[in-house]
């Protein structure tokens, strides 16, 4: 009976003490394999490109796969997020993998972007009508945050000329 009962294991995988060269034996997909690297050194790291170009071949492996593209926005944006890297090092690296590596930094550049712009816009929008109308319930704050870009803004010039907030959310 005990030869037909599953057997599960558990690996746990201590990056810290992983070197590349141990990670790049590792027989892992070019996704799993920069996935753990960035792991282990992106957070806070300005230097994260000069480190990943050794790595140019699994990089490029991961954009030459199906769905690549996406993959690779993916882990920009995780780059973008978590380390200290100046944009034009980032994009220089993406570059020198070709045209549709750079394309994948200007979608993830331009995502990051408008994500900002419209964080930004909701807290102006929230600073405004605090101002105007002093504390603000949490529904409406809330709701201030996940609202569109094109609907804040119809708020923010509802704002100016409103005497009430149901004037500016109405």
């Amino acid at each position: 009976m005990q030869a037909y009962l599953p057997r599960f294991e558990f690996l746990l995988d201590d990056l810290a003490d992983v070197d590349g060269p141990t990670l790049r034996d590792r027989d892992l997909t070019p996704s799993a394999l920069i996935t753990l690297l960035l792991l282990q050194t992106a957070p806070g790291n300005p230097k994260i490109p000069a480190e990943l170009r050794p790595w140019a071949s699994q990089l490029r492996a991961i954009l030459d796969q199906p769905g690549g593209g996406e993959a690779f926005i993916a882990l920009l944006t995780y780059i973008e997020l978590v380390s200290e890297v100046p944009a034009s090092d980032l994009h220089d690296l993406a570059a020198s993998l070709g045209p549709d590596a750079e394309e994948a930094y200007m979608t993830t550049a331009d995502m990051l972007r408008a994500e900002g712009e419209a964080r930004g816009l909701a807290k102006g929008l929230v600073r405004t009508l605090t101002v105007k109308f002093g504390p603000l319930p949490e529904d409406i704050v809330g709701k201030v945050h996940a609202a569109s870009t094109s609907q804040v803004e119809t708020w923010t010039d509802r704002a100016v000329t409103a005497d009430t907030l149901d004037q500016v959310f109405s």
